[in-house]
């Protein structure tokens, strides 16, 4: 269990992973391989492992939360 991420989730078919944080920013991760995802679900330190294999490794964009 991280105290900084939230959810994560994947979509294997466009390599997409979404983490939510528990600040309720969301942000989608582009051409994400299904083993770094792997990877990140059984991490003993999920924070640690974002920020150590995915975070400045990916192209990413924020999801804007609608009004």
């Amino acid at each position: 269990m991280s105290t900084a991420i939230r959810f994560i989730s994947y979509d294997a078919d466009s390599e997409r992973l979404s983490v939510t944080f528990v600040t309720g920013r969301r942000y989608i991760y582009e051409n994400v391989p299904e083993k770094i995802y792997d990877e990140f679900l059984s991490a003993s330190s999920r924070g640690q492992f974002f920020n150590f294999e995915i975070r400045d490794r990916f192209p990413y964009r924020e999801v804007k939360r609608s009004a």
